[in-house]
């Protein structure tokens, strides 16, 4: 194997021109690999088959791997046998019809809801940048929307009187999602008092939110803003651009929220990933349970009639 595993970097380096350190680490997964081989007797690479291969992913969730270490492994390996197979050194691909591990998505941390008022609480909104600041992240915790759509509302995605904002458009994420009334007093004095200033007369700019030059903000700029105005509250942990929309879906998913209705609302096609803020968020599920269930003993519910 050490001759193949030689040729096999040796071609990475010829062909994409990669780092020692790249190189290093797929090196590191196929002496790994080789090793796991040599300990079973598998001799060459022609005798490794797919159930081989799911064997080996197993092993190293067992000992503990972290799921980016076994996807690592998996395109490593995967890379290799597609060498080996293009250089007709074995006559089928192990990896055909094998789903490749998945790394596991962390869920951002949510902050507290005091850690959320004292973020909510730092723009300056004496000044015209800290008024847009104030109504974005006013907007981004009261709709739980991604970033990403956030920068990409336009003035006409508002709806200030009715309060609620479409996002995602065509995209399969394309939502309505509601606000509250503290939200649209915030947005209805931004684009009051700031939103054409701003904008540096240009007319033709539909971004609602706009950067200091008059474009639209990037997730870059949002990124800095957040961070900073998470720095000046004093807030120990990470600020990233999703942190708002983590701790909306942990804060409403604490106070009883159902599953499906956060999902609707931050637009996840999968209720898994919804989920995953269910055990962010430190809810008591039998103390929701006992709240709302009919036959449960402290639900304040009254039958009809």
């Amino acid at each position: 194997m050490e001759e193949r595993i030689n040729a096999f970097i040796l071609d990475l380096e010829e062909r994409k021109g990669l780092t020692e350190a790249t190189l290093s680490s797929y090196r590191r997964d196929l002496e790994q690999f080789a090793e796991y081989l040599a300990e079973r007797e598998i001799e060459t690479p022609d005798l490794v088959t797919r159930g081989v291969m799911a064997q080996y992913f197993v092993m190293l969730k067992d000992q503990g791997k972290a799921s980016s270490t076994v996807t690592r492994a998996s395109v490593s390996l995967r890379a290799f046998f597609k060498h080996l197979l293009r250089e007709s050194q074995i006559r089928q691909d192990p990896f055909l019809h094998l789903e490749s591990p998945k790394a596991a998505r962390k869920t951002p941390a949510p902050l507290s809801l005091q850690e959320t008022m004292a973020l909510l609480d730092m723009p300056d909104t004496s000044t015209l940048l800290g008024l847009r600041d104030k109504a974005m992240l006013e907007l981004l915790y009261a709709t739980g929307i991604r970033v990403s759509e956030l920068i990409c509302l336009n003035r006409q995605d508002v709806d200030v009187r009715l309060r609620f904002v479409r996002c995602g458009e065509g995209t399969s994420h394309e939502r309505i999602v509601p606000f509250a009334a503290s939200t649209g007093e915030w947005l209805e004095r931004y684009l009051a008092e700031a939103r054409q200033t701003l904008l540096h007369g240009q007319e033709d700019e539909q971004a609602l939110f706009p950067n200091r030059l008059g474009g639209r903000i990037t997730r870059q700029g949002f990124w800095k803003t957040i961070k900073k105005y998470g720095q000046a509250a004093g807030i120990q942990a990470e600020i990233t651009p999703h942190t708002l929309r983590s701790s909306f879906a942990s804060h409403l998913l604490s106070g009883g929220a159902d599953l499906r209705t956060v999902q609707e609302l931050m637009g996840h096609a999968d209720i898994s990933s919804t989920q995953a803020y269910l055990n962010r968020s430190g809810t008591n599920i039998k103390a929701v349970y006992d709240k709302f269930h009919p036959r449960a003993a402290g639900a304040n519910i009254q039958p009809e009639g």
